[in-house]
């Protein structure tokens, strides 16, 4: 069993402390809910806070996509090292070539 606790529930102005209670609790990875507000109503944080916390923690990322076009998200999300990324199975035409996309980039894939 692997434990990825989401920091979708943190004190977004402590994120960084945060990571590091995650980090201390035991946890395997950090699970980062990345919504674009239309996919799901829900607005959360982009590419650019991922990178922020980056160089918060040594845990691997474990990023769920809930949005449309989530191809679109992948270069940023390997730049900012994430290690895996799932997606939803609606929000793309051909699941095949999203798999590819994402384990040609070396990161581990998954489907919600």
């Amino acid at each position: 069993m692997k434990i990825a606790p989401s920091i979708l529930a943190s004190d977004f102005s402590r994120l960084a402390d945060e990571l590091k209670d995650i980090e201390k609790g035991g946890a395997d990875y950090v699970h980062l809910d990345v919504m674009d507000g239309r996919f799901v109503p829900n607005l959360t944080f982009g590419v650019p806070v991922i990178q922020s916390l980056r160089p918060c923690t040594k845990l691997p990322f474990d990023v769920h996509l809930m949005t449309y076009h989530p191809e679109a998200y992948l270069e940023g999300l390997e730049a900012a090292g994430a290690h895996m990324v799932s997606f939803h199975v609606e929000a793309v035409p051909h699941l095949d070539r999203m798999i590819h996309n994402i384990k040609d980039r070396r990161i581990k894939t998954g489907i919600a």
